[in-house]
């Protein structure tokens, strides 16, 4: 099983505030940092505030020496498949091979019709994604890379420098769906395992999916996932597995703050919302012992948290994260 792992999903709407945050990750010991990759909010609209993510995990990297670099995830569609190649690598060099490179095939079919992107349907998406994939393991690997599919082609192309990490940057998926697994078997290093998105929502605005995707959905799919290892030739446990999560922490159990947030996630059961994979709710020996138990009956060991408040950071990094990597 691999180690524990922890990281912090941030949403900075400012790059000063953006290079703090990586800063401050690092100093208190967490795993990676990551931010979105979109041209408007999920959270918000059109008229929130939003940065580039390469852009910004490339400043994040320029004040950081240890802390990864996980985007979570990158919509592979919103640049061609050299633009991606040359993107990562590029971000590689600047955090001296702290890239984790998360990928997804994109979901909010809003900001694609506001700013001209092709949205086809999930199949085709994720489709197109394994051939980008191949691209970029062409292009950071062959001398005179070439590929050829039904949707992208490269011929002779070039992405010198190749990147720090050789073969390449690990590759992060994210998703549930069958296709996403199926995928994730054959190419991935890290699969992040969150609710379905294909509705055109993310599980912080969905809430049905977000209730539905319980612990025993999520084992069914690490299942499959294992499954389909074997038939690529690999072996359970070969990929990493993830999640996102929303972490809401305090020192009294029975703090309304922490049933403001489950209720935020769709869940009107306190209890309920505990034990769900998309969450992680409680004081800081109750997230001890969920994450104990979560680790041991999931295999689930790469944790990537939005903190609802500083003070779940704060509690989260002096008096859980020591429990798990010192």
């Amino acid at each position: 099983m691999h180690p524990p792992r922890f990281g912090l999903f941030l949403l900075p709407d400012d790059v000063k505030i953006a290079t703090e945050a990586a800063r401050r990750a690092e100093g208190d010991g967490f795993y990676s940092v990551s931010v979105n990759d979109h041209f408007y909010s999920p959270f918000g609209g059109p008229r929130t505030p939003q940065l580039e993510c390469f852009t910004v995990l490339t400043a994040m990297a320029m004040v950081t020496e240890r802390v990864k670099l996980a985007p979570a995830v990158v919509a592979a569609s919103f640049r061609t498949p050299a633009l991606l190649a040359k993107c990562a690598t590029t971000l590689d060099h600047a955090s001296d091979g702290r890239l984790i490179l998360g990928l997804g095939a994109g979901w909010q079919v809003s900001e694609y019709e506001a700013h001209g992107y092709p949205f086809p349907p999930v199949a085709q998406r994720v489709e197109e994604l394994g051939e980008q994939i191949q691209i970029l393991k062409a292009l950071w690997t062959q001398d005179e890379p070439a590929y050829a599919g039904k949707y992208f082609q490269v011929k002779n192309g070039g992405n010198l420098p190749l990147p720090v990490q050789r073969p390449g940057p690990p590759i992060m998926l994210g998703g549930s769906a069958p296709s996403i697994l199926a995928l994730a078997a054959a190419e991935a290093s890290v699969l992040n395992i969150i609710p379905p998105t294909s509705n055109g929502k993310d599980f912080p605005n969905d809430p049905v999916a977000t209730r539905r995707f319980d612990m025993n959905v999520m084992k069914k799919k690490i299942a499959r996932l294992h499954e389909l290892e074997r038939e690529h030739g690999r072996k359970p446990g070969d990929i990493e597995l993830g999640g996102l999560l929303l972490l809401g922490m305090s020192r009294d159990e029975h703090d309304s703050g922490l049933r403001d947030m489950a209720r935020q996630l769709g869940f009107d059961d306190y209890e309920a919302a505990r034990r769900a994979p998309v969450a992680l709710l409680g004081t800081p020996s109750q997230v001890r012992d969920t994450l104990e138990e979560r680790i041991a009956d999931t295999g689930v060991t790469y944790y990537m948290m939005f903190a609802a408040n500083d003070e779940s950071w704060s509690l989260f990094a002096k008096e859980v994260l020591p429990h798990f990597t010192g």
